[in-house]
């Protein structure tokens, strides 16, 4: 199962729930569970539906099979080390898969914001891959950096976008983080104690 970190925004502020961390964060979210060989419709809908968009959401498994190809080509965006590799597979991924950049209000039901993707009614696949590329774009054009990670834990590999300038984060998780200092920690004790048979 996929770690979904829980977020807290006003549900009535337009702005906050479609802001690019938000974005960016959602991004991560279905970058990560869309990595399942099967997810269901239903999850999808649910981290949709937690990151800010309003029902009806309807997937289809052809929605899901082209979401789930979307976030395997923004997967390597999480896996750059350097701002310079980030850029790169941002700007192929833009070139290839995005139109041009218009304003759009849905038709008077939203306040008026960017698209990347070709008109209000995208594909599924065609919208997370454009609005994805735009807000993880803006955050490495704002930090100078890459706009996220992949977990260090062996056992864990989810995606995460990384916040503020502390040092570098390893981690997705407090959870993983301090499963691996665990396991690092029993093995030193282990190496400590030669002479113990197992």
């Amino acid at each position: 199962m996929r770690y979904i970190p829980q977020v807290s925004f006003n549900s009535d502020d337009w702005s906050t729930r479609h802001s690019v961390l938000t974005t960016a964060r959602r991004t991560a979210a279905l970058v990560n569970l869309l990595a399942d060989e099967c997810p269901a419709p239903a999850e999808v809908a649910d981290v949709l539906r937690t990151y800010g968009e309003t029902d009806p959401i309807d997937l289809t498994d052809r929605d899901l099979a082209g979401m789930r190809a979307a976030a395997a080509l923004l997967r390597p965006v999480f896996a750059a080390e350097h701002a310079d590799g980030a850029a790169t597979t941002l700007n192929g991924l833009l070139r290839d898969h995005a139109g041009p950049l218009r304003l759009t209000s849905h038709g008077g039901s939203t306040p008026w914001h960017p698209h990347l993707d070709r008109d209000d009614d995208a594909p599924w696949d065609e919208w997370l891959l454009a609005s994805s590329c735009m807000a993880l774009t803006v955050l490495l054009w704002d930090r100078q950096r890459p706009p996220g990670g992949i977990c260090a834990s062996p056992s864990c590999r989810n995606v995460f976008i990384t916040l503020g300038s502390g040092p570098e984060r390893r981690y997705c998780s407090r959870r993983c983080a301090t499963r691996e200092r665990v396991a690092a920690h029993r093995r030193a004790q282990s190496a400590e104690q030669p002479g113990e048979t197992r």
